[in-house]
């Protein structure tokens, strides 16, 4: 088992919290670019898309980094724990795809997604094992109000409730699992931004997208080129909305990853859990439909817990 990092204390303690909230505006973007390609090409092939089509990107911003900062004229020492923690984070960021693929198959896909916002209690979870970072009373409050504040805001209207059988069912089970590599896919991340001890979060977040990128566009890009019918070219054919969400896609995980150096990975994902206030807003605002009771109150315990969890620090 790969050894739990350290933590080293941050210059400036609330930075996290401005990181993140970027991070979750530059996904929402990502997720609307994804969605198209995605009802053009199909899921891997967008997956590929935001892996592929982001790396340049990182790496433009991976030397402009070294050109800026003062005193990072030296490579940083990738110890064999670091490509663990990337490896690790990279293949369960790819099976969390994979787990959703095989829940959309099943009829009650609904139940799935619902389960997978789970996400952030069980990051909490694999973060006290391997990382053996506990969150503190008032931050796991926070998780569990804005958890169930999203899993409202998940459920079907009350015209189509869901039966007992289909939360026991291998849907759910897919949607469990999603959550759950979604979770050690952000555990992983962030023991390797421990692992490196770069010194500036700017650096270990950069070169963690840089690894991980390279790693998922190489292991995902040669399974759709091997199964996917017409290969690449379909990708590359569709390159400009490809670019922007690669684009995009590369700006939220530079802003996720610079946040797990800096803060613990359970606090991260629970303000990040702002992204589905963002989405929820947005298409409100497209469609003009008027919440439900429901839905102002999961969106009200979403908020709580997220104005929590920055006090809770």
């Amino acid at each position: 088992m790969l050894a739990a990092p350290h933590a080293t204390p941050s210059p400036l303690p609330m930075i996290w919290v401005p990181v993140v909230l970027f991070a979750a505006l530059a996904q929402t973007v990502r997720n609307a670019a994804q969605r198209s390609l995605t009802a053009e090409l199909g899921t891997l092939p967008a997956t590929l898309a935001r892996f592929l089509f982001g790396l340049p990107f990182a790496a433009v911003y991976l030397l402009a980094l070294y050109a800026l900062l003062p005193g990072t004229h030296v490579l940083p020492q990738f110890s064999a724990a670091y490509f663990g923690w990337i490896i690790v984070g990279a293949a369960f960021q790819i099976a969390a795809t994979a787990a959703l693929l095989l829940a959309m198959k099943e009829r009650n896909f609904a139940v799935a997604v619902t389960l997978s916002k789970t996400e952030v209690l069980q990051v909490a979870l694999f973060a006290t094992l391997f990382l053996h970072e506990l969150p503190t009373p008032l931050s796991l409050l926070a998780m569990v109000l804005a958890t169930v504040g999203v899993l409202i805001l998940s459920l079907p209207a009350s015209g189509s409730r869901m039966s007992l059988s289909a939360w026991a069912s291998r849907s759910a089970l897919y949607g469990l699992l999603c959550g759950a590599c979604f979770a050690i896919a952000t555990v992983g991340f962030r023991g390797a931004a421990l692992a490196l001890q770069e010194p500036t979060p700017w650096l270990s977040g950069a070169w963690g997208v840089l690894w991980a990128q390279t790693l998922q566009s190489i292991g995902l890009g040669t399974w759709v080129a091997l199964r996917n019918p017409g290969g690449l070219r379909p990708l590359f054919k569709a390159w400009r909305v490809s670019l922007l969400a690669g684009s995009m896609g590369a700006a939220a995980s530079l802003a996720w990853f610079t946040a797990y150096a800096m803060q613990s990975a359970a606090e991260v994902r629970t303000l990040g859990m702002v992204e589905v206030v963002f989405s929820y807003l947005v298409s409100r605002r497209l469609f003009r439909e008027p919440m439900r009771r429901s839905e102002k109150v999961g969106m009200g315990l979403m908020l709580i817990g997220l104005v929590l969890v920055c006090l809770a620090l």
